[in-house]
């Protein structure tokens, strides 16, 4: 009896083994199995959402919206299918998945599902509201004594004018579009804290850190711990700002306004220093200085440039971005072109989310065909971004010669250090706003919004002003609970830049770098940085790349001392 026992117990034991192996086996081929009927639907589903979102942007046709707006609510309405999700949350919660590719899809995946388990209704709903106003964005356009103005001209007349009434007229024209779309944007706010509370968030802002794999304890600490970094810098700053302006205006600088500092939202730096910039742009074609910089550091950009839309129509898209519409290759750029600095930038910048998404490796699975997170594919376009101020960068593409490169240097590094500076108070206002706006979006916004801006940005509020001046950001509607990434992007582009210029190219000069013509730089890129798509959760993937995760600490090295 006691033999047959000893035989039993192990017998038993390895079935027990097997039939666990078994079930795991099982529930990993289900999940193949959703993931198969998944790819074949959502795929033809983004493309068709995503190229008539394209072409809205560039037409700014009704029709086009309307057509947009159709496709999303298809594609959104997928995500919906609570069926889908349930058997989600089911492989989830049992736990075995094994194959660690499955297991980061069923992560994404099961984030993504959870961000859409609401009333389909409620969904068509949103956006509907969100391409509404969308619409009035685009559509918009200030007017001054009977003249309609772009985005573009009201930026001239605030950066070139000395005339303080023409200033003042020009920003209060640019804001009429808050009070244009304003009462919208609140109700949008309120539908997506109707949304997610009934996912189980205390509002939208926390569930869309959350559902990216942010903790917004951690992303708080993070702004408080830069806010403790800058403020003193960029105080003493914004003093040697006030002068200048003061003197260039001929005014008191205690009669300093928001309109007096060159541009609509005090979030790039005026141009205070002797240097300028946009001269040497004026006669350059900036389509072509931003192909032959990619292909330099052996990134083709040909097929990217002929798909983009790249100059001013009627009825356009006034800003920029790029979109993946396939995550198989057909990525595209919307911008305006002028030439001038800001937009050389800006092409370097929407180029560089452009090379992130194409060279995604693509055997991936179409669902890991993304950046590891939002915020890494700013910090790319971020780091290429700022080579428009870099004077190596354009002594290398030819636009001045070596000894314009040496004398502009220091004055160079003044602007880009204000840049930086400027743009991190602006993104704290930008973060502490929406954070605000969402846990009560029932407060007092036009007064939230000017106490953060006098804290943060140190500028004063117009006399008597009580205007809804915070909805003129087109952000705050349309990419809500984005723009902290912006900052942490500025975080990892000089983490990188770091890594790069210490142990790729083995020097200590981690200022003047621009990598062209380093075709070893571009495949540190493409292989530790766009190839792993969201393979990887982002903290991994940036550790894996440089060495450490995520820290303030080299961009705190690189611009916070003279």
């Amino acid at each position: 009896m006691r033999t047959i026992v000893k035989i039993l117990i192990p017998f038993m034991f390895l079935m027990a083994i097997m039939g666990c192996k078994s079930k795991k086996q099982n529930m990993e081929q289900e999940f193949r199995d959703f993931i198969k009927t998944f790819e074949s639907t959502v795929i033809p589903l983004q493309v068709q959402a995503y190229n008539a979102y394209w072409n809205a942007s560039i037409s700014g046709n009704s029709d086009d919206y309307a057509l947009a707006e159709k496709y999303q609510v298809q594609l959104n309405n997928h995500f919906t299918n609570k069926e889908d999700f349930e058997l989600l949350k089911k492989i989830k919660t049992e736990g075995n998945i094994q194959d660690t590719l499955l297991l980061r899809q069923l992560e994404v995946l099961y984030n993504t599902y959870l961000g859409n388990q609401i009333d389909t209704s409620l969904l068509a709903k949103k956006v509907k509201m969100e391409i509404e106003v969308e619409k009035k964005y685009s559509n918009f356009r200030a007017m001054i004594d009977g003249k309609s103005l772009s985005d573009n001209e009201i930026e001239a007349i605030l950066k070139s004018s000395t005339n303080s009434k023409e200033l003042q007229a020009a920003w209060e024209a640019h804001k009429e579009i808050g009070n244009v779309v304003s009462n919208d944007v609140i109700e949008l706010v309120k539908l997506r804290n109707t949304i997610a509370k009934q996912l189980g968030f205390d509002n939208y802002h926390s569930m869309s850190l959350e559902l990216s794999e942010q903790d917004p304890e951690e992303i708080s600490a993070l702004f408080d711990e830069l806010d403790n970094l800058t403020r003193d810098s960029f105080s003493e700053l914004k003093d040697e700002i006030d002068t200048y302006l003061a003197t260039r205006l001929n005014i008191p600088k205690e009669q300093l306004m928001p309109w007096h500092y060159q541009n609509r939202f005090f979030q790039e730096a005026p141009a205070i220093y002797s240097i300028e910039l946009d001269k040497y742009y004026a006669n350059q074609n900036i389509e072509k200085l931003t192909s032959d910089y990619y292909s330099s550091i052996g990134m083709d950009v040909a097929d990217i440039m002929k798909n983009s839309d790249l100059y001013e129509k009627p009825g356009k898209n006034q800003h920029a971005y790029c979109i993946d519409i396939d995550n198989s290759g057909d990525v595209r750029v919307l911008t305006n072109i002028k030439p001038n600095y800001s937009w050389m930038g800006t092409m370097m910048h929407e180029f560089g989310h452009a090379v992130y998404d194409k060279y995604i490796d693509k055997s991936l699975p179409f669902a890991l065909r993304n950046p590891a997170h939002t915020f890494t594919t700013e910090s790319i376009a971020m780091i290429f971004g700022r080579m428009a101020s870099n004077p190596q960068w354009m002594y290398d593409m030819k636009i001045i010669t070596a000894e314009e490169r040496d004398k502009i240097a220091p004055e160079a590094y003044k602007v880009l250090r204000l840049e930086q500076l400027t743009f991190s108070r602006w993104a704290q206002v930008m973060y502490r706003f929406e954070k605000a706006m969402y846990e009560n979006p029932d407060q007092d916004l036009n007064l939230l919004w000017w106490n953060i801006v006098e804290k943060y940005q140190m500028i004063k509020k117009p006399e008597g002003r009580n205007a809804p001046d915070w909805a003129s950001k087109i952000h705050i509607a349309t990419f809500p609970c984005y723009y902290h990434n912006y900052l942490l992007g500025e975080l990892l582009a000089s983490q990188l830049n770091h890594h790069i210029t210490a142990q790729i190219l083995n020097s200590t000069d981690f200022m003047n770098q621009s990598f062209y013509g380093n075709t070893e730089v571009g495949k540190y890129f493409i292989d530790n940085v766009f190839a792993p798509g969201s393979r990887y959760k982002w903290n991994d993937m940036i550790e894996q790349a440089t060495g450490t995760k995520l820290t303030a600490q080299f961009y705190a090295e690189q611009f916070l001392s003279k």
